[in-house]
């Protein structure tokens, strides 16, 4: 089953039809999130849709939404202002919460940030909130106005251009936006914290993402997005920052076990449809890709099966060389195994006897480099390679095995 973006809506906070997507991974859905776009964009930004997309692939459900008046949503822009975008965010929630599952992940992007921390401590569900280019002051917005601020002061309304696009502003968007305050919203939230921004935003400074950060409490972090613009229009800014959210949001999600695998406890490998090799690994909690390079078809979006391989063999002669020497009390400094595989002709293979190379054909060959930065005992100094050996993985490799298969169709 493929990921699917599938179109919904739902009335807002003033009875208009709102237009949204939600972003459904393939298989297991490990949490949701809500994401709120920027000042005057839509659902459909580059960067919405690019972070969206990354997350589903990670698991995670997205639902993001035209705000009241902007991309397919129904209103008028002009009776809007940051007061109604949080109740806008709110419908949203309950529109999760009564079809699908309440959002455990708020993602607020420029002003649609602020909107996410000015709402998050109202919705219990909420474990994780994650800004990216956020201002710490909602009146910051003001400033895109210019010289159009005393028109819409002395006349109550001005028309004003921006992103290339006219739209009317009035004084009463002016007067909420000054009135509100997020610190006090940010101390009280008591949600986990991540705060993306790059240091080169223009739009947004980084001292707005110091603000936020200052102003929550523990659990936060903060990730800079080097050489990202304000709008994280390029695809590998935008996967970057859902890869960063995804896994960091993941300590913060209550996830159950995936439907078919409660009662199994084999490793479970499935086709997510993306591209023309990946797949999802699922072994007990843990969730990953595995791919194959762009050079031979694939998406190279996770390690290749040899790659899972030699792993195997490098995290086993680790562990085994560790778990020995806490058996022996013996100092063994840190550990690093380098591990490279390749099919040679068993009659190029030195280190095997005559008779493997006497039978021909190719054979597979791990080179597995062992690395000890730190001291290492002199019980240890000599028998760091004999230990390794003894590794379960490394013997089921030199060991003939069996592997017993069997089939099911599911055809109807």
């Amino acid at each position: 089953m493929t990921a699917t973006s599938i179109k919904s809506e739902f009335s807002g906070h003033s009875g208009a039809t709102l237009a949204a997507r939600l972003d459904v991974p393939a298989g297991h859905v490990r949490a949701y999130a809500l994401f709120a776009h920027c000042f005057t964009c839509t659902k459909d930004i580059l960067a919405a849709k690019r972070i969206a997309a990354e997350l589903s692939r990670a698991g995670i459900a997205v639902l993001r939404f035209d705000f009241t008046g902007l991309g397919s949503s129904e209103g008028e822009f002009a009776s809007t202002n940051f007061s109604s975008n949080v109740a806008d965010l709110m419908s949203a929630v309950e529109y999760m919460r009564d079809n699908f599952e309440a959002p455990s992940i708020l993602i607020g992007h420029s002003l649609g940030g602020a909107a996410v921390l000015a709402v998050a401590g109202d919705i219990p569900e909420v474990k994780a909130v994650a800004t990216i280019g956020a201002p710490a002051d909602v009146a910051h917005v003001v400033h895109n106005f210019g010289s159009k601020i005393e028109e819409i002061e002395e006349k109550g309304e001005a028309s004003v251009t921006l992103a290339g696009r006219p739209f009317t502003i009035q004084k009463q968007f002016l007067d909420d936006v000054r009135e509100s305050v997020l610190t006090e919203r940010i101390a009280r939230m008591r949600k986990a914290l991540m705060v993306l921004h790059s240091p080169i935003d223009q739009t947004v400074g980084i001292e707005n993402a110091a603000t936020i950060f200052g102003a929550a409490r523990h659990p936060k972090s903060y990730v800079s997005l080097d050489n990202a613009d304000h709008l994280v229009s390029k695809a590998q800014d935008a996967a970057y920052a859902a890869t960063i959210i995804a896994s960091w949001a993941s300590r913060y999600i209550a996830e159950d076990v995936p439907q078919g695998m409660t009662d199994i406890e084999a490793v479970r490998v499935s086709e997510t449809g993306e591209g023309k090799f990946q797949n999802t690994v699922h072994a007990g909690k843990h969730r990953l890709f595995a791919d194959e390079p762009v050079s031979v078809g694939g998406l190279d979006s996770g390690p290749s099966p040899y790659d899972f391989l030699s792993a195997a063999l490098g995290a086993c002669t680790s562990m085994t060389l560790r778990m020995y020497a806490d058996h022996k009390k013996a100092e063994l400094g840190r550990i690093t195994v380098d591990v490279s595989h390749a099919k040679i002709h068993a009659t190029d293979c030195l280190e095997c006897t005559s008779e493997e190379q006497e039978k021909g054909g190719r054979i597979d060959r791990f080179e597995r480099a062992i690395t000890v930065d730190g001291p290492v005992s002199e019980e240890l100094r000599g028998k760091i390679e004999e230990i390794a050996d003894k590794c379960p993985v490394h013997r089921t490799l030199e060991s003939s095995s069996k592997v017993v298969t069997q089939v099911s169709i599911n055809d109807t």
